[in-house]
Formats: structure tokens, sequence, C-alpha cells
């Protein structure tokens, strides 16, 4: 075995508990297509140490660039992000060397009670760090409080069920979060309603998990090639190509969701919203999944045409 082959292959993630689980799927993957030892290295990030809301601290990358410039100086060789998280430019040096297969990219209601979004009395608090859940919840339910909330899983679930350090004066009536990362954590069972494309849009790449490698590693490209899932892939870059064209990053209120419909085939659902849920910009194309990335231009192209830029105001 040679002196390379021999060494850990190091994966960089964030230290939350859900980047963590992620990036273990990742290393338990390439374990088994590789049979390198592979181990974890915790990266701290701006948007782990900064708490204000994501519009205000940058927003796009603020989950990312930290990890970035690990893999850029060689301090790891892998990183693993989740793929709504990323900037939609390529990065100069980087690869996104695999799209593993994309989980539920649906999001899900968290609520006291076992309560649905419809079944939520008037009035009642629902926290979400993201514009694009916030302005879809104020669409579908005017009458909601929406809070802004920030923190990882375990924080925003206990501003709902409340526990060590939360004042009763913060409890909500609901959260809602990505069911992705719910069921990754093992924690899809507090969930009390999935919320349907149709209520609540996805962001673009949701539930897919991103696996960048430096572009002049041929070597460990070639390995994570083998994690990478054609149809995921299809998915999210339409969805990504749809968030680029409209300039838009993962802080604006933007949803997209592409999805496989027959051989080949991709059907890509786009919304836009103004923050206070009052209006919004939704349309449907087919096309392709090789011409992926053009399916999701040429709809934000459409949207442009209709005024979606003025309708997200400051956020596009």
């Amino acid at each position: 075995m040679s002196g390379e082959s021999a060494m850990p292959l190091r994966i960089g993630t964030r230290a939350s508990a859900l980047a963590r689980a992620q990036a273990e799927l990742v290393a338990a993957g390439l374990a088994r297509a590789s049979g390198r030892q592979v181990e974890l290295v915790d990266v701290t990030t701006h948007g782990d140490t900064n708490r204000a809301p994501l519009s205000q601290i940058g927003g796009t990358g603020v989950f990312v660039s930290a990890l970035r410039d690990e893999l850029l100086d060689g301090k790891v060789d892998v990183a693993v992000h989740s793929l709504k998280d990323l900037p939609t430019a390529a990065p100069e040096g980087l690869t996104l060397a695999a799209v593993p297969e994309r989980a539920d990219s649906r999001d899900m209601l968290v609520a006291s009670g076992a309560g649905t979004l419809a079944g939520l009395p008037s009035g009642a608090r629902v926290g979400t760090g993201s514009p694009r859940r916030a302005a879809q919840l104020r669409a579908a339910r005017p009458d909601l409080d929406v809070v802004d909330i920030r923190g990882n899983v375990d924080t925003r679930l206990g501003r709902v069920f409340g526990g060590p350090g939360v004042d009763p004066a913060d409890l909500l009536d609901g959260v809602v979060l990505a069911k992705a990362g719910l069921d990754r954590l093992g924690r899809g069972d507090v969930g009390t309603e999935v919320l349907a494309p149709e209520v609540v849009l996805p962001a673009p790449g949701q539930g897919a998990l991103a696996v960048e490698c430096r572009a002049d590693d041929v070597g460990t490209a070639r390995l994570l090639a083998a994690l990478d899932h054609e149809e995921s892939r299809s998915a999210v870059t339409a969805e990504r190509a749809l968030l680029a064209e409209l300039e838009a990053g993962c802080a604006a209120p933007v949803g997209a969701l592409a999805t496989v419909r027959g051989a080949g085939q991709l059907e890509l659902q786009a919304a836009a919203f103004a923050l206070d849920g009052t209006v919004s910009i939704r349309r449907t194309a087919t096309g392709s999944s090789d011409g992926a990335a053009q399916l999701g231009r040429d709809l934000a192209a459409e949207m442009l045409a209709e005024g979606v830029a003025a309708l997200m105001g400051e956020h596009v």
C-alpha cells in the first residue's frame, strides 16, 4: 500500500450535531467505496459564531467559506455541506465532486400538541430563520405571528418543548425545520406535519448534500464519484441554475423543487415571494435532465420577465 493510500481521508465539517451526522453519512459511503480510513475534522464557520439573522450577516456562504478555506489550504481533503447553503458561483480551485442521493426535500412543522399548520390557533407563534419559510407561512396563515429564530436543531426544538435555559416567555407554538435534518438526527418523530410543496416550497437544494474537494485532487475526486447520484445531481442543478439566474442567495424568499418525471425528464417548480406573504410568482416547467441547467435558467428568465426581482426587493 502506498503512503498516500494509507493516509486517512480528512473530511471537514461544521461541529453541529446535524453537520456531523451528514458528514458521517458521507464518511461511511466513502470508506465503503474506497477502502480508505476516514476521519472528521471540525471547522467553525462565521454562521456558527454570529447569531444575527442570516440576511444580516451575508446569508449565502456563511456556513461554507471557512470549510472551503480549510480545503484550499490542504488541511482537509473533502468538505461536506448542506447543498442549500452553497453559493451558486463556482469556487475557484474546488469542484463539486459528489451529490449523494437526496433525502426528503420537504419542510416539517413541529408544533406543541401535535398541531398542524391549519389547526394552529389564530395568533400562534411559529419560529423560523428562513425568509422563504416565513413568507409562505404568512401566505398560508396570515393570522400567525411568525418569529425569526436562529440556533441548531435542539435549540429550535427547545423553543417548542422547553428545557434547561429556555425562558417560558420565549416558548413558541411551533417551528418549521427541514425534514431531512430531523430524519438524519433520528428526530423525525417529533414532527407533527410534513408540509407539502404546494404549501411551503423547499429551498433549492434542500435535502441534498454537497461534497467538495480540490479541483486538482484527481484521486479524491475519483473516489467521491462513487457517491454521486445522477438524478439528485440533475435535480439540484436545475434548482441552483434558477437561483443563480435570479441572482438570489440562500436567504432569499425563493423556493424551487425539481422532480424526475419519467425517463430523463425533469419537472421544475419555482416560486418567489414578498416577505409579507401577500404576493408570489409561482411557475412550473418541464425539460430534459440532460438540460437541467438550461431548464432552470429558462424558468428564471420567465419569472424575471414577470417582475420577480421587484417582488423580492432587497433580497435579490
